[in-house]
């Protein structure tokens, strides 16, 4: 199978569910793909030589069904590119002038063991960071090593993406509701709310293939979405709840509104496995859809109907997304919502949102599970409190992103001296990517970049690593999913890799080297792949060939176990918050910038802006050097209502700045009748490989720079990424 045309979206190969397993020819063989959130089992076809020449959806895999996205498809461009960094580069010339040498891996172990030794021991542990990018399988690695090395400072994007709601899944149920979109009993969600996620168009999330939602929407009696923008889901939905961008919680506070004053809740349910019903009831009891219209923009009658859909037609699921977590309002919004599956007893039951039960006889590390797997109990009460920003966000995920950059520069309440950047290209994906250039140009001593391609990131770096591709990897793949293990298989050898290495198989490397064994036990990567698998009685060839294994799902565990909570039950009420002085019961907060709260700033800026929504040919800022990726989305772009534009005097397809009170940024406008004309949309992660490096024009399209270092979520330290201010002109 090739890759869907863009308007298309994922593609899927149809089967009878009774087809055979596929007989592989003796130059195809079966892995797992890792182009986003690496869930779809894939084909990789093999040349003569056995270079990977052509990646095709597997039809008889569980996960998958034969869907391949365009960024799975194009893993052997990846790994053939002529940029493509193959070999550990030295810095010889100042930073940012493009001057590298190749040297060794010994060297370059050598000098970062060396270095970090010496930063540790002169000014303490805490002065060396790790950094990292989206979740992939070297999240599994990267904050256990720098906590073993006794650095509380990991940091991560998760601020913005995921965390905020697993955290509060923990304090509430006390583990990460997962929609149940597989049918592992035979139901299937009749059910759906959709919101702020969009990984049907996208790729894959949570576990889940985009396909399957997709599938799953289909076969939905009531689909219900709640986003700003007309997705291809909210099109074909039930009812499209077209929210002004920021005040989610305001919408969900309603929903329970209605639920809870109509008397429609699951009384059984919470009676039985909830605290803090009387509390929430009178709570919500303000919220009325009436007061929530002219906040959220959404007709009451709407929020009504869709409120006594949840409610009634069951089982019922939550598809949610990255747009959730990307508001000053994250963590609120995020508890609202798990409430709402709560109180319509939609826990843990098929077709409802699930608690997955993992393959017993393979050692976990899924963060989602095993708490261990980040290494926070390495770190003693008094190397936690040297966090750059600890106690700043009661419940943020580690060290705040933002605050760490501002650090680096301005040197409180200490400036780092060493970092290591994983898979991340933070001057693109991060906010003021100004200031974290100026660190890494200025400020930090000694930087590691660890990636594919010389970024505009890596560009600035001391030392860059050559990281491996999913193609290059052997892996028992448990990241992102719980019901199901996958065999990923390294396929790729010879010049197209050159001496790329697996994340994790350096950071074993490198905790030897400075003395961490206890927390790194494994001599090498085969080594920790055989302790993975070894209950099962496998061995990695073995565990290849059989390439899945699945989990015994068991629905209700509650009715046994309860839930994993200070109280054994759901927490409407949460006791955690109540203990930390923070609301125990959602509330709505207005955005900080917004119509509302800043009518003097809107003025200047008048339209309401959303960034870093997923497009189907990159993951973030990667991708934007493969021909075949880069012709779907060839620049970048803001979407703005067809009026919008005409009001203004442009045209799709005109050269625009969207400016903010923050910055400016160079698109393309894409007329889009889907957006509230005072909404626009635009594209995050840009930057241009084939001109000049070092910057490679990094500053001109960054949606990013758009954005202040002011105003964050108070609990989890998000940021409004989907709903700030800014005015369109022409470039």
């Amino acid at each position: 199978m090739s890759a869907a045309p863009p308007s298309q979206g994922l593609s899927t190969a149809s089967r009878a569910p009774s087809r055979p397993s596929l007989r592989l020819a003796p130059r195809v063989v079966r892995t797992a793909c890792r182009g986003c959130h690496g869930v779809c089992q894939v084909l990789v076809h093999l040349d003569d030589a056995s270079n990977p020449v052509r990646v095709t959806g597997d039809p008889d895999s569980p996960t998958s069904r034969g869907c391949i996205c365009p960024k799975g498809a194009a893993g052997p461009q990846f790994i053939a590119h002529p940029d493509r960094v193959r070999r550990p580069l030295l810095r010889t010339g100042p930073r940012g002038a493009g001057q590298w040498k190749e040297i060794g891996w010994e060297a370059a172990l050598t000098l970062m063991a060396s270095t970090f030794d010496r930063v540790r021991r002169e000014s303490g542990p805490e002065y060396i960071a790790l950094c990292q990018g989206t979740g992939r399988p070297y999240t599994e690695f990267t904050g256990r090593f720098i906590h073993a090395l006794g650095s509380p400072n990991f940091v991560s994007p998760g601020h913005n993406c995921f965390l905020p709601r697993v955290i509060a899944s923990s304090i509430t149920v006390g583990w990460m509701p997962v929609a149940d979109v597989y049918g592992h009993d035979g139901a299937m969600p009749r059910c759906m709310l959709v919101f702020g996620a969009n990984a049907m168009e996208t790729g894959a999330a949570d576990g889940m293939c985009g396909a399957m939602m997709r599938r799953a929407l289909r076969g939905a009696a009531q689909v219900i979405v709640a986003d700003p923008r007309r997705t291809s889901a909210a099109r074909a939905a039930t009812q499209h709840l077209q929210l002004r961008p920021g005040t989610e919680c305001a919408l969900v506070l309603a929903l329970l509104h209605v639920i809870i004053g109509e008397g429609l809740h699951d009384a059984d349910f919470v009676s039985r496995h909830c605290t803090g019903f009387a509390e929430l009831a009178e709570h919500v009891r303000a919220f009325s859809p009436q007061w929530a219209a002219p906040v959220t923009r959404v007709p009451a009658q709407d929020i009504i109907a869709a409120a006594r859909a949840l409610a009634t037609v069951k089982p019922a699921c939550l598809l949610w997304g990255n747009g959730i977590d990307t508001s000053t309002n994250a963590f609120q919004t995020g508890r609202a919502l798990l409430l709402l599956m709560a109180v319509t007893g939609n826990l843990d039951v098929p077709g409802g949102m699930v608690h997955w039960v993992p393959p017993p006889d393979i050692r976990c590390k899924s963060p989602l599970e095993n708490k261990k797997v980040l290494g926070m109990h390495l770190l003693s009460p008094e190397q936690k409190a040297r966090m750059i920003g600890a106690g700043r966000f009661p419940f943020g995920p580690g060290c705040h992103q933002p605050t760490f950059w501002e650090a680096c520069v301005g040197g409180q309440p200490y400036r780092p001296r060493a970092v290591w950047l994983v898979g991340t290209n933070p001057m693109l994906t991060a906010t003021r990517g100004d200031v974290v250039e100026a660190a890494l140009r200025d400020h930090v001593e000694f930087s590691v970049v660890s990636d594919f391609f010389l970024t505009p990131t890596a560009q600035l770096a001391d030392l860059v690593l050559p990281a491996a591709h999913w193609l290059e990897q052997d892996d028992v793949v448990y990241f992102h999913k719980l019901w199901c293990v996958l065999a990923r298989r390294r396929l790729a050898h010879g010049p197209h890799s050159g001496e790329a290495r697996d994340d994790r198989a350096v950071i074993l490397d490198l905790a030897h080297r400075l003395g961490l064994d206890e927390a790194f036990p494994w001599p090498d990567w085969d080594a920790y792949l055989a302790w993975l698998l070894e209950p099962s009685g496998m061995d990695f060839r073995a565990f290849s060939e059989k390439g899945l294994v699945l989990g015994p799902m068991r629905y209700r565990k509650h009715e046994t176990d309860g839930f994993p909570t200070p109280s054994g039950k759901v927490e409407l009420r949460s006791s955690v918050m109540a203990g930390a002085g923070r609301p125990p019961l959602p509330v709505y907060v207005e955005p900080p910038l917004s119509p509302e709260s800043t009518p003097d700033v809107a003025a200047a800026y008048p339209f309401i802006l959303m960034s870093g929504c997923k497009v189907l040919p990159f993951f973030h800022s990667e991708g934007r050097q493969i021909d075949t990726l880069r012709r779907l989305r060839p620049e970048p772009r803001v979407a703005v209502h067809p009026d919008a534009l005409a009001r203004l005097g442009l045209a799709d397809g005109d050269a625009v700045r969207v400016v903010s009170p923050y910055g400016q940024a160079r698109f393309v406008a894409a007329a889009d009748d889907g957006l509230p004309p005072d909404v626009v949309q635009a594209d995050h992660g840009w930057w241009f490989p084939e001109r000049p490096g070092p910057d490679h024009g990094w500053r001109e399209s960054c949606a990013n720079l758009l954005y202040g270092h002011d105003h964050f979520d108070p609990d989890s330290g998000a940021e409004p990424l989907k709903c700030g201010l800014c005015r369109i002109e022409r470039a």
